[in-house]
């Protein structure tokens, strides 16, 4: 098995070779790039398994990164690092892309445990033999990472991928957050983060006829989500 290659992108010397010194040590190979327009020449020249993001960067925006980097490339596990810790930052980081989001001050711990976690994430799908999952209007290809819908054809992220395989191999059953934290992000059960519920309202926004009224993703209050491949029909 070949060595993950993370890239970092973070201004703020300190923290970057804090970083950079742990993540070697874990046996990960590092880049470093200070600057949104360095990272993205990098991510042209370099195979990454993971991008460690800072939003407040010189030039371009971490933001603006990510929202460059989803257009050509949907797959790449993203985790945000940010001092911005308002609901509509980490909101506007995840929507345009980004897998999971870490606000700073973070402890070293929970960041190299988020960093395993998405990496291992990501090597088991890639391992896994998909099918396509089919419901209402909407047509998935789990391997591909593409889907049909009632809106037209989309590309889905890694990071959507496995919490739609999560919550697919469990399909009409409640599955407890804690569990899809686990399984689709690698997060311990007691991680207190919002992360998930952003991640259901954009598979919302992409596969449900009216996203405020969910038919197929349905919220199990207190205890988490449910899919539901064929809705029973009202009167």
């Amino acid at each position: 098995m070949s060595t993950p290659t993370i890239l970092l992108i973070e201004d703020e010397q300190h923290i970057a070779e804090g970083l950079i010194f742990n993540l070697e040590a874990e046996g990960y190979r590092v880049l470093w790039a200070q600057s949104g327009e360095e990272g993205l020449e990098l991510l042209q020249r370099e195979q990454v398994s993971l991008l460690v993001l800072d939003l407040m960067l010189p030039g371009i925006s971490g933001y603006e990164v990510c929202r460059r980097l989803r257009t050509g490339n949907p797959r790449l596990p993203v985790l945000i690092l940010s001092a911005r810790a308002e609901e509509r930052d980490r909101v506007k980081g995840l929507a345009l892309g980004a897998d999971d989001y870490l606000i700073k001050p973070f402890s070293l711990d929970e960041f190299l445990l988020r960093v395993r976690g998405m990496l291992k994430r990501a090597e088991w799908y890639q391992a896994k033999t998909v099918s396509e999952l089919v419901f209402g209007d909407n047509r998935i290809d789990l391997r591909q990472g593409t889907a049909t819908t009632a809106r037209g054809e989309l590309t889905l992220t890694e990071q959507e991928l496995k919490l739609l395989r999560v919550l697919a191999e469990r399909a009409g059953e409640v599955v407890d957050r804690t569990l899809l934290l686990k399984e689709a992000w690698g997060m311990r059960p007691e991680t207190a983060t919002r992360t998930l519920d952003n991640f259901i309202v954009r598979l919302r926004r992409y596969f449900e006829p009216d996203p405020a009224r969910p038919r197929h993703f349905l919220t199990v209050r207190g205890r988490g989500y449910r899919l539901v491949l064929e809705p029973e029909k009202t009167a």
